[in-house]
């Protein structure tokens, strides 16, 4: 029996597709903000441009449109091809699609008109919120569905991954975007105070860690022993990457809250559960790297393969620095400053980017039954993207030191040394740089477009890659 009568290959071409769309909207309204900091006036005095409008399109587009059409994509894919099964429902498989496509637009026309509940991550309104929520579940039951009827006893690794990320995620939305609601557009959140900001930052910080995290680990144990064509290096050690990660993520998010009204203790927990977390995400990351044991000549000739092995890097580095940044001493330094958004992207750029874009290399040319356009413009989209980060990451590293510094200063009467606009004015060559490093990632995202786009019209039809999917189911 041949993948296309076997396979539901529709929905993950759809995702992947999208993946590459909203990934460029994404970072190019990024680019935008960025270039705001440096140069304000590039807001037009238009209210709907303006950065605190743009600013949370930005994080959803690249989080929850981007991201998540990756994670939809490949998990669709990877849960059917290891457990040689189709989809449990293509309808519902259809139904999480334009669903979540419909979640993208109503998040890009009510931000911009600032309709907003104003939590992290958690921006969106309460009808919107309803519709994610049937979405999810949704997905759930077709991710699910899936592996209960598999024809391999064996539950592989990856989708252990997928299916933590898809439960826990559907508790922290559900948990955190309890509301009452006043309007159609407006609800106020059903915790208060300092509880409504352990319950945003224990959803917040693990949206980062289930949503941005557990997922694109089920990615990396899947694409990368896929490209570099050889057998994940410990699987023994990826279990126990698994079990030790889940259990501890969930407690980090008040490290987020250092010297707020959080209780001491909690904030201690926070602290010491994420220091706890380094152990287990470079497990991971080890796993990762050393599944290219014996293969490590690979690196020079296959860009897809470099995309992948350096996205896991920057997943060790930025594992290393967030649980840095949670001791409370360097917190007391860190924290405010534009060191945490340098943090940031360094996972969300250098990780979760990069991976995204290894694996899309990997399916969009078997979900077309094409060979992929040009290894060269990957090696040129690999080295921009690259040399994006590294300027992104280290101008955002010095500025957010030097904010915490002059924050920080005193004169031996007491009084600060510094005004504040003078920290703002002390920032604008860090700016510049941020947005080079930005518009340096774009661009080699457009380079990715143009090969995907010339590769699903390309006359020549792979060789040996998959039989050739249908059209449509």
């Amino acid at each position: 029996m041949t993948d296309q009568q076997t396979y539901n290959y529709t929905v993950v071409r759809q995702f992947a597709i999208m993946t590459i769309v909203w990934g460029i909207v994404g970072m190019a309204v990024g680019v935008l903000i960025a270039a705001q900091l440096a140069w304000p006036v590039l807001n037009f005095d238009i209210p709907w441009l303006t950065f605190g409008r743009l600013r949370p399109l930005h994080t959803n587009a690249v989080i929850f449109a981007f991201g998540g059409s990756a994670l939809f994509a490949t998990s669709y894919y990877v849960v059917q091809r290891t457990c040689h099964v189709r989809l449990i429902s293509d309808k519902l498989a259809a139904f999480t699609f334009w669903g979540w496509q419909l979640i993208i637009l109503s998040a890009a026309i009510t931000l911009p008109l600032g309709i907003t509940t104003s939590k992290e991550y958690a921006e969106l309104e309460w009808p919107i919120d309803i519709l994610i929520t049937l979405v999810w579940v949704a997905y759930a039951v077709v991710f699910f569905g899936t592996i209960i009827k598999r024809k391999i006893p064996h539950i592989y690794v990856a989708n252990w991954f997928y299916g933590a990320f898809i439960i826990t995620v559907a508790v922290l939305h559900i948990f955190n975007s309890a509301a009452i609601p006043v309007s159609l557009f407006k609800s106020y959140s059903a915790y208060a105070g300092v509880q409504d900001a352990m319950i945003q930052w224990w959803y917040g910080h693990n949206a980062v860690g289930f949503f941005l995290t557990a997922g694109f680990l089920g990615m990396m144990y899947y694409f990368v022993p896929k490209q570099a064509q050889r057998p994940v290096y410990s699987y023994r050690l990826s279990v126990v990457h698994f079990w030790a990660l889940i259990f501890t993520y969930i407690w980090a998010g008040p490290h987020h809250l250092h010297y707020t009204a959080l209780p001491d203790w909690t904030q201690s927990l926070g602290m010491v559960m994420s220091l706890i977390l380094l152990a287990p995400s470079w497990g991971g990351m080890i796993n990762g790297i050393m599944t290219l044991s014996g293969a490590w000549e690979k690196l020079r000739t296959d860009p897809v393969l470099r995309l992948l092995i350096v996205s896991i890097s920057f997943y060790g580095m930025s594992t290393f620095e967030g649980p840095m940044m949670a001791i409370k001493t360097v917190n007391a330094l860190s924290h405010y400053t534009d060191w945490t958004i340098g943090h940031v992207h360094s996972g969300a750029l250098g990780w979760v980017a990069l991976i995204s874009m290894g694996s899309m290399y990997y399916l969009i040319p078997r979900m077309f039954n094409r060979e992929l356009y040009s290894l060269k413009l990957v090696e040129v989209h690999f080295w921009t993207a690259t040399i994006g980060i590294v300027l992104y990451i280290t101008s955002m590293w010095v500025a957010g030191i030097m904010q915490g510094l002059m924050w920080r200063a005193t004169n031996a009467d007491g009084t600060l040394t510094y005004s504040f606009v003078e920290s703002v004015q002390a920032m604008h060559p860090y700016y510049i740089v941020r947005f080079f490093g930005g518009a340096f990632f774009l661009v080699g995202s457009l380079v990715m477009a143009w090969n995907i786009w010339k590769t699903i019209a390309g006359a020549k039809p792979a060789v040996g890659i998959i039989p050739a999917p249908a059209a449509a189911h």
